[in-house]
């Protein structure tokens, strides 16, 4: 299955997720500070209906520093009700726009990012595909948007669920996901991680 197929799959799943919300839980917090379940998705399909100029010009509006261009994009869709949003994500189940850049890679690991930053304070977690998770580690350790190689430098990431890894030094071992959500920068996971390298990981983690 090509990268596109799997960015796809990744959102039908994050519909049945969000299909199966109660109003309340559009409203509750995130691992996104200060985003609800509804900021995120706003997020998450902002980009979707972007020409060319207007992603240049939404770049423009948030100074090209990405907590900026992404409070913009959220502003423009503060009206959209969760209807509104899954139906925004329904036409667009096959990532476009920004989203489908390196082949769909993008939307796969925002995605999958995102999915569990919801997940997580809901108490709704699930098994992501290898085949996912796989790619997605790849794109979150070197999109420039990420970086997230920087963040786990000098240790070496060992998945106990699926046969990856990566870096030098000493080791830092969890699933593909709590290691996913480690590079991504989120807060909390270090308990989920363990190995002598866990100590040098976890103060750029917040935990």
């Amino acid at each position: 299955m090509d990268v596109m197929a799997l960015a796809r799959a990744e959102r039908e799943e994050l519909r049945e997720l969000l299909a199966g919300l109660a109003p309340e839980q559009w409203c509750a917090p995130t691992l996104c500070a200060g985003w609800t379940v509804r900021d995120v998705v706003a997020h998450m399909l902002s980009y979707e209906e972007l020409r060319p100029r207007q992603l240049a010009e939404r770049f423009s509006r948030g100074l090209f520093m990405v907590d900026r261009v992404n409070a913009v994009g959220l502003r423009a869709y503060a009206t959209r009700t969760p209807a509104q949003l899954m139906q925004l994500l329904d036409d667009h189940l096959t990532p476009s726009g920004l989203t489908a850049g390196m082949g769909g890679a993008i939307a796969l690991t925002d995605g999958m990012i995102h999915q569990q930053d919801i997940r997580r304070p809901l108490g709704l977690p699930r098994s992501i595909p290898a085949e996912r998770l796989a790619p997605a580690l790849r794109t979150a350790l070197f999109a420039p948007t990420l970086l997230g190689v920087l963040r786990v430098r000098g240790v070496r990431l060992v998945a106990t669920d699926i046969d990856w890894t990566f870096g030098r030094g000493p080791e830092v071992r969890g699933t593909a996901e709590a290691i996913l959500m480690a590079v991504s920068g989120r807060r909390g996971v270090a308990t989920e991680l363990s190995g002598p390298g866990q100590a040098r990981l976890a103060p750029r983690l917040g935990g």
